[in-house]
């Protein structure tokens, strides 16, 4: 059975890099707020297998209108674990969390390839595509709640 909690920081680097940096250093997958008190994160555990992860940062976006806006980074759930409902089980799980904190806005910085996932987790592109070296083309989607 699949678990869901909040989860440490330094739990997260080891599958932003695998997933998400895989040319970058563990030290370079460390993310500025990921400390911050109104930062959390977020995963999903198969026993004591970390499996899927998301972190949230209380972050306004230039253009998105919301209360007490938050930031989702450094999503990203193992290969074997994929197309299974986990990530959104995740994100239900996250939203609940904000919800509860008084967010009713939260966006992304989301690649081009994973743009479709997060239309179909109800989030809207915002604006045209832009480059973030060393990572690609992404877009900003965001969801109001």
């Amino acid at each position: 059975m699949i678990q869901f909690r909040k989860i440490s920081a330094a739990d997260t680097y080891s599958i932003r890099q695998q997933i998400l940096r895989p040319t970058q250093t563990m030290e370079e997958c460390k993310y500025e707020g990921d400390m911050d008190e109104s930062t959390f994160h977020v995963g999903a555990l198969d026993g004591e297998k970390l499996i899927c992860i998301g972190s949230f940062y209380q972050e306004a976006q230039e253009g998105l209108e919301g209360r007490l806006p938050f930031r989702l980074r450094g999503m990203a759930t193992l290969p074997d674990f994929r197309s299974k409902g986990i990530g959104k089980e995740l994100i239900e799980y996250s939203e609940s969390i904000l919800s509860n904190a008084g967010c009713d806005l939260w966006w992304c910085n989301a690649r081009t390839s994973a743009a479709p996932y997060y239309t179909k987790l109800g989030l809207i592109q915002s604006g045209g595509i832009f480059e973030i070296d060393p990572i690609g083309p992404h877009v900003i989607m965001f969801k109001k709640m």
